[in-house]
């Protein structure tokens, strides 16, 4: 296994990058990573500062002769995704990254990488460091805790940044510029139950849906993917006799697709062979409907220790037909943009705690109305069902500029690199330049960055070569920033 990161080029960036993975910083730990971006900016005597929002800010001059171009600032967000496989011993608020090259790609072992945001991070370090780069003046804007609820973007107030173009470097496909992205809403749900004791002669089984592929819940929720908890609770409500359900767990993060869920449930002893070959019928129906979109689904039921108090029988079936209601995936396809998905939802997490079921779902939509309506679908199906929702965390998206003056330098720039144009689209994911553009409306606005497959996921990988591309592009782009 080769973890040598140091010697893969554009050196600088690789070399930031490997001190990133060895940093503790899911999201809400940053401490460690902001202390590295100051230590760094400290270093090459240049001014930077924490703001109240954590975010760091970083300030380079224009090297001489032009100090009469645009102003840029460079944004990255220095928290992580953190996910891991089942099996794998980890803990992300102590333990480093064990990145590697497997072949073209860098990935890591058993846990996400941090390619997501970590490589525009690196970028913007190694932009800082090499004095050898031709630029106007610089701003660098390392945010705090995107991935839970852009609180970094959200906390940055008017009058700090002084530039006049915004360069997002939190995409994840090279050879693509994003002008536009979804806006987003969580739905947080709390669905209180009574309980009651086990039913006399009746065995514990432990109901496992793993090997969803998950990933991003805004990239990859176009692909289709299974979510495991809908399919564990699409079980439960289906099965024609009684199973009861004692407690559940089932996925992790808001913006992750779900790739696993389990559930403690109660069988009478007598229906138990039944249920069993239930389960693994149901395990092939599954198998046979996502052929071609995944392909390591397992859903099995193992016998386990009975527990001493189930939820109420009443409020389980509530619960299982809510779940099953709950609007998920795809709502909705752009008609402006071919391809792109303009509304959908994840149901993200569903736990049990002994007194109440607690869900997270996120919605993204590059329409306001289509976001508010699918909250008040989601809140209607659980109110129905004896829960209740709380719509919060609401933030607009980021409506395109096809006549942004820095769209058309850097497509006219991506051209003379690499003798071909640049997609130029939308994304359905939500970027922190739509709230960024909140208090800074003036601000010409790009998102771009390297190929990053399968973020917030432990299959997470990053293009070595689309690392050198993407750097390249940007180096060119602030050697081409058009003049005030």
């Amino acid at each position: 296994m080769n973890k040598n990161l140091t010697a893969l080029k554009p050196a600088l960036v690789w070399k930031h990058f490997a001190e990133i993975v060895k940093i503790p910083h899911p999201s809400h730990h940053e401490e460690k990573i902001r202390e590295y971006v100051m230590r760094v900016a400290e270093q090459l005597g240049l001014e930077c500062r924490e703001d109240e929002g954590h975010n760091v800010y970083v300030r380079k001059p224009a090297t001489p002769g032009m100090e009469n171009r645009k102003g840029v600032v460079l944004q990255a967000h220095l928290d992580m995704v953190p996910q891991k496989n089942n099996d794998k011993v980890f803990d992300f608020e102590n333990d480093p990254i064990e990145a590697y090259i497997d072949g073209d790609w860098v990935t890591a072992n058993g846990t996400t990488l941090g390619a997501d945001n970590g490589i525009g991070a690196a970028a913007i370090l190694a932009v800082l460091e090499d004095d050898t780069l031709e630029h106007g003046p610089l701003e660098a804007l390392f945010t705090a805790t995107e991935e839970t609820g852009m609180d970094g973007a959200f906390g940055l107030k008017a009058g700090l940044l002084q530039g006049d173009i915004l360069l997002n470097l939190d995409s994840e496909a090279e050879g693509e510029l994003y002008v536009g992205c979804a806006g987003g809403l969580d739905a947080n749900i709390a669905f209180p139950y009574a309980t009651e004791s086990v039913p006399a002669g009746c065995k514990a089984l432990k109901l496992t849906v793993k090997g969803c592929k998950g990933g991003h819940s805004g990239i990859q929720i176009v692909m289709q993917r299974a979510n495991a908890n809908k399919l564990l609770f699409r079980l439960l409500n289906h099965l024609p006799y009684e199973v009861f359900l004692a407690e559940v767990d089932g996925g992790s993060l808001r913006n992750a697709i779900p790739r696993e869920a389990t559930a403690t449930v109660l069988v009478a002893a007598s229906e138990c062979d039944r249920f069993l070959k239930d389960v693994a019928d149901y395990e092939k129906t599954v198998v046979a409907e996502f052929e071609g979109i995944e392909d390591s689904i397992r859903i099995f039921a193992e016998e386990c220790e009975l527990p001493a108090k189930m939820i109420a029988r009443d409020a389980a079936v509530r619960l299982a037909r809510a779940i099953v209601a709950c609007p998920n995936g795809v709502r909705k396809m752009s008609e402006s943009m071919p391809g792109l998905v303009q509304t959908s939802s994840n149901l993200a997490r569903v736990v049990s705690d002994g007194e109440c079921v607690r869900m997270q779902a996120l919605l993204r939509s590059s329409s306001n109305s289509e976001k508010e309506e699918l909250g008040e679908a989601i809140a209607a199906v659980f109110a129905l069902a004896g829960g209740e929702v709380e719509l919060t965390g609401a933030y607009n998206g980021w409506q395109p500029n096809m006549e942004s003056p820095i769209l058309a330098a850097m497509k006219a720039s991506y051209k003379a690199l690499f003798g071909k144009e640049p997609a130029v689209t939308a994304i359905h994911a939500g970027l922190e330049c739509g709230i960024i553009g909140t208090n800074y409306p003036n601000l010409d606005m790009i998102s771009f960055g390297p190929t990053i497959c399968y973020p917030h996921s432990p299959d997470e990988k990053v293009d070595i070569a689309s690392v050198g591309r993407f750097y390249e592009f940007l180096v060119d782009t602030l050697r081409n920033v058009p003049q005030k």
